[in-house]
């Protein structure tokens, strides 16, 4: 089977990237609309680079939270990428570290769900298609966060025509895809995941705030569903 390159990467994402074209034109408008310019959001979406994340600082902005509360929030949002990055070292194990960490960098749900489908299909995947995956994504979604923050000054009340909601949806979406694929692999599996959540977030509920006790408990899911992916 030929290898498949930085053009064949590119590719395989666009039907995800574009997916990143209405979200991000939400995005730059809720952006607009809490007093960001697109110097703002097209900075933000180049250095954070994480939808939910970037939501989550907006509405944060607006409330007036402080800086060190805004860079926890960030981090911990984002710090999903982390498991699916160590997940996705276990692909590339020939792959020198400085790749590595260029694909680390801008792995998101989405092209972490890409290349888990080629996998499926692709045994011998390449640093250069994974390269291609993930690029497109980038520039995807930049150009549309500040696409959308240039005409959210049209659209005086972005709330009212739901587009806040749009990022809640595009994740409904994926945990549909996610729990199918789950439950292929096994409902024990994803029972265990259910239940490490679920305690988590019972056993911190009693100390921490909701918002963290909600991370948290989704870090620990996440972190035993990579446990039990890397024992098959």
């Amino acid at each position: 089977m030929q290898e498949k390159g930085f053009k064949a990467g590119a590719k395989d994402a666009l039907p995800t990237a574009l997916g990143y074209i209405s979200i991000g034109i939400a995005f730059g408008v809720v952006a607009a609309s809490a007093g960001l310019s697109a110097l703002e959001v097209g900075l933000m979406s180049l250095l954070i680079y994480g939808g939910s994340a970037q939501f989550a600082m907006v509405a944060m902005i607006v409330s007036g939270a402080d800086l060190l509360t805004i860079t926890l929030t960030v981090f911990l949002v984002n710090l999903r990428n982390m498991l699916m990055s160590l997940h996705a070292t276990t692909i590339f194990t020939k792959t020198p570290f400085l790749q590595n960490i260029l694909m680390a960098t801008l792995i998101t749900d989405e092209s972490y769900g890409v290349l888990l489908g080629e996998q499926v299909h692709n045994k011998a995947i390449t640093a250069a298609w994974m390269h291609g995956n993930n690029v497109v994504g980038y520039l995807v979604w930049f150009s549309a966060t500040v696409i959308g923050t240039l005409v959210g000054n049209l659209i005086p009340s972005p709330q009212a025509m739901g587009l806040d909601f749009a990022l809640i949806a595009m994740f409904l979406g994926l945990l549909v895809f996610q729990l199918e694929s789950m439950i292929s692999q096994g409902v024990k599996k994803l029972c265990l995941i259910l239940l490490a959540v679920a305690a988590s977030y019972l056993l911190l509920a009693t100390v921490l705030t909701s918002s963290l006790v909600v991370l948290l408990a989704t870090f620990i899911g996440c972190s035993l569903g990579v446990i039990l992916d890397g024992k098959h």
